[in-house]
């Protein structure tokens, strides 16, 4: 199999082999640890060809929406796609429970072990996602989530945010404090 190698971490001076890309429960393929890999090691750098939103567009929305799209984010202007001259970093797949976050740094994202990761673990990072809000019912379905964690969201979506009211100094001070009425949760309700 042409992914089933291991491969190498990125820093210069680290000679360990870390990962190897097979098949994996979540979806397709997966990055798995082959060594213990300690919290805060920085584990691959996500590559691909640096592309403009336009041709990200051009190339996926007008296409198939429901292509899986290898395209990150690094500023407003760039965004690169691991689909054209992408590494294994691309078959890093999403957890709601991750073990690995993504970190930009001086133009360059990198995977990074938020804790430690036990060999042959799955790496994972949470995608976050960011859709508007109009789209959202519809892109849940397209971006499901399949990581089968105990805290799993059901969708790559990041979540949203609750907007918040804000009250004028002056209302808050006519306002009586209260405590909240009780609330069954989701869990309790019959």
């Amino acid at each position: 199999m042409r992914y089933n190698r291991p491969a190498m971490p990125t820093h210069p001076r680290a000679k360990q082999i870390l990962f190897r890309v097979r098949r994996s429960p979540i979806q397709g393929k997966g990055v798995f640890a082959v060594r213990r890999i300690p919290k805060g090691t920085r584990i691959i750098e996500y590559a691909g060809e640096r592309i403009t939103p336009d041709e990200a567009a051009r190339r996926y929305l007008e296409d198939d929406p429901g292509l899986p799209v290898l395209l990150f984010d690094l500023n407003k202007n760039t965004l690169i796609d691991a689909g054209r001259n992408g590494n294994d970093a691309r078959f890093v797949n999403h957890s709601c429970e991750p073990n690995a976050e993504t970190i930009l740094e001086k133009a360059r994202i990198y995977i990074e072990a938020i804790r430690d990761i036990e060999p042959g673990t799955e790496i994972t990072y949470d995608y976050h996602l960011d859709a508007p809000r109009r789209e959202r019912a519809r892109l849940k379905k397209v971006y499901a989530c399949r990581c089968g964690t105990a805290s799993c969201r059901g969708t790559m979506l990041e979540p949203l945010r609750r907007r918040t009211r804000r009250r004028t100094p002056a209302k808050a001070a006519r306002t009586k404090r209260r405590s909240p009425a009780p609330r069954a949760s989701a869990r309790t309700r019959r």
